[in-house]
């Protein structure tokens, strides 16, 4: 049986399978992640205590770990990203073509994600911690309607996200 030489190709394709691997270990991460705050740590803070500015405490804590962790993901899932995303494109021009055009979309919904994460958590994170300390529940209460809207598009756009991953993997 014949041994595999270590060349320069073998390397390379190692390489790339070590980036892909870092790709996709963070999305789970981040994805698995934003989908357990929203399905699990929410709805347990209010088994917890139903006192809204002691709740939003707790669960202002955990975002804040969460986010600790989320924001060098979100590093890694950009940067491997861009190097993955130089499989599907042999120049600019091929942004308009299969499977360019799904890297585009994906690349445009990942931009919007990115943008709604920052207004969240910068608007709605620092507004209902400030209205539940000053214990003002009816602006809370109504702050946090939006701010779920904003969560349900959040996780709607990484599950759309992640199929135009999978996508992009489709031959033609």
């Amino acid at each position: 049986m014949p041994v595999v030489g270590f060349n320069l190709t073998n390397a390379l394709l190692l390489f790339d399978a070590l980036i892909l691997w870092i790709h996709l270990s963070s999305a789970a991460l981040f994805v698995g992640g934003s989908f357990f705050m929203w399905l699990v740590t929410v709805p347990a803070s209010r088994l917890i205590t139903q006192d809204e500015s002691e709740r939003t405490r707790i669960v202002g804590k955990i975002a804040r770990a969460f986010g600790n962790l989320t924001n060098p993901i979100l590093i890694l899932l950009i940067l491997t990203g861009l190097y993955n995303a130089s499989w599907y494109l042999s120049s600019a021009g091929s942004l308009f073509g299969y499977p360019g055009t799904i890297l585009l979309v994906k690349v445009v919904l990942v931009g919007v994600l990115l943008l709604l994460i920052y207004v969240h958590n910068v608007y709605f994170g620092k507004q209902i911690v400030r209205l539940a300390e000053e214990r003002k529940l009816d602006s809370l209460k109504q702050l946090r309607k939006r701010s779920r809207f904003v969560s349900a598009a959040n996780l709607s756009l990484m599950v759309v996200i992640l199929l135009l991953a999978v996508l992009l993997q489709m031959p033609p």
